[in-house]
């Protein structure tokens, strides 16, 4: 049964507060190689995460970036919805869309952003996958805008695990986060086919370095 109107806004607003709750039982830790955390903004990044992570970054965003604003890359179908809630609850912008074919009107939402001076964060292998495949989207909005990737992580030491496309996690209780954020990735220009196949890989590879449990 579809749901709408204000049962739908009703339920988003439940899901949000069930995830706050949710949320404050967690432990946080962060190993933040790119020394951002905390500090005064100096220059704008493509946060880039992988979408099975995706679930508690709203608060990832609260607890360790709240200086920082911009707009984040959610899917447009009625998933997305709590997240994007979250999101912008927290101060973020949303572009609703998909980071695997990201379309002529999102790049030019997120490139505005980032050329204002804001952040922008996708889930390069949303909203379908595969899992841990990088999109040509991210690359292209990196070349367009001159801004570096940031990418992020988080692993759990307890989860769960759903039965959907990328096995997206959920954690448990209690569990402690552990946010990773790797070095400032730097998009080069290309000219060929074979020199972006290049590019995707070497910004997957940066990415999935920061993955410790796939």
């Amino acid at each position: 049964m579809k749901i709408e109107g204000w049962r739908a806004r009703w339920l988003i607003a439940f899901g949000f507060h069930l995830l706050q709750l949710w949320a404050r039982t967690l432990r946080f830790e962060i190993d933040d190689r790119a020394g951002i955390a905390g500090k005064p903004v100096k220059e704008n990044y493509i946060g880039a995460l992988w979408h099975n992570r995706l679930l508690i970054f709203p608060f990832v965003l609260r607890r360790f970036f709240s200086s920082r604003r911009g707009a984040a890359l959610i899917s447009a179908s009625r998933d997305g919805e709590l997240l994007a809630d979250a999101i912008k609850r927290f101060g973020f912008d949303v572009v609703r869309g998909s980071s695997s074919r990201l379309g002529a009107s999102a790049i030019l939402q997120l490139t505005n952003i980032l050329a204002s001076g804001g952040d922008a964060v996708i889930t390069p292998d949303g909203p379908r996958g595969p899992a841990y495949e990088l999109g040509p989207g991210i690359i292209f909005l990196a070349q367009k805008s001159g801004a570096a990737v940031l990418p992020v992580n988080m692993e759990y030491s307890s989860c769960w695990r759903l039965k959907s496309w990328d096995q997206f996690i959920v954690p448990r209780p209690f569990a402690k986060v552990r946010v990773l954020i790797g070095q400032p990735y730097r998009v080069r220009s290309t000219m060929t086919g074979e020199e972006f196949e290049t590019e995707r890989l070497r910004l997957q590879n940066a990415m999935m370095s920061l993955v410790e449990r796939r």
